[in-house]
């Protein structure tokens, strides 16, 4: 984002210079090779992922590394983290029963925040899940950790036969069943890495387009009142962003959770 509004800048294009607004598009989402290897190119969203891994990291261990038993900084944010995920994602979805999957969810959720909030950390200036790429992985893992754990519990016929309510007509499950087998292994995955790549990109795509319109409009004259109110959404929809941003994380990892809490207890899935 940085980059483009330097361009806009150093080519002294104005409301009234005579030059179209360079809107945003899929190149904004684009970026060099911080360095390559061979076909290997390392690009600044892998960088932002490396970092965003590292702080989760860093600051967990912080805050767990000699615990206390009042708790005190890191470990009170630590706990109150753990706590909130425990509390309002891991047990309505899989109960206490599910407990064993609380740092896969803890993990999971923080790295998304995290990842989500560089889009308005300056420097960074870009959220690396307006990348498909990122969810796709992270969909991955997820769609593979409920789909083996559904095939150990209940054997790969019975995951396939669960899908499926019981007690429909076979007229109606004729219908039904390739839906509801084709919801579980591709919609599901689908959903679940596009809402958080769609969320992510639109909302870069809408700061973008009016910081670069407070940028175009800044002139003197009725352009001003322009530029100004553009920057007033900018700020405000940097503020509806940071909403967005968390509760992305909270969709996805409490999705991930019904997902696996699906598989554990199969009843639980319709």
């Amino acid at each position: 984002m940085a980059g483009d509004v330097q361009a806009l800048a150093g080519g002294g294009c104005h409301l009234f210079s005579g030059c179209g607004f360079p809107a945003p598009s899929l190149n904004s989402f684009l970026f060099p090779p911080l360095f390559s290897i061979g076909s290997f190119h390392f690009t600044k969203p892998m960088l932002l992922a490396l970092i965003c891994a590292g702080l989760v990291v860093w600051f967990f261990w912080a805050a767990f590394a000699k615990p206390k038993l009042v708790p005190r900084g890191a470990q009170n944010l630590g706990e109150l983290g753990v706590f909130f995920v425990r509390d309002q994602i891991l047990r309505p979805m899989m109960g206490k029963e599910g407990d064993g999957y609380l740092p896969f969810l803890v993990s999971l959720f923080f790295f998304i925040w995290v990842m989500n909030l560089m889009e308005i950390i300056p420097v960074a200036q870009f959220p690396a899940m307006s990348r498909i790429a990122f969810p796709v992985a992270l969909m991955l893992m997820v769609y593979i950790t409920y789909t083996v754990l559904g095939i150990r519990r209940m054997g790969l016929r019975g995951y396939f036969s669960n899908m499926v309510p019981k007690g429909v007509p076979i007229g109606i499950l004729l219908i039904l069943a390739p839906v509801e087998i084709l919801q579980y292994t591709l919609v599901r995955p689908f959903t679940l890495a596009v809402r958080l790549f769609a969320n992510m990109f639109a909302g870069h795509i809408l700061i973008l387009v009016f910081t670069l319109a407070s940028w175009y409009m800044f002139t003197i004259g009725i352009g001003l009142l322009y530029s100004a109110t553009s920057f007033l959404l900018v700020i405000i929809l940097t503020a509806f962003e940071m909403l967005i941003q968390a509760l992305q994380a909270y969709i996805f990892t409490i999705l991930t959770a019904q997902y696996i809490g699906g598989s554990l207890s199969p009843e639980a899935g319709h």
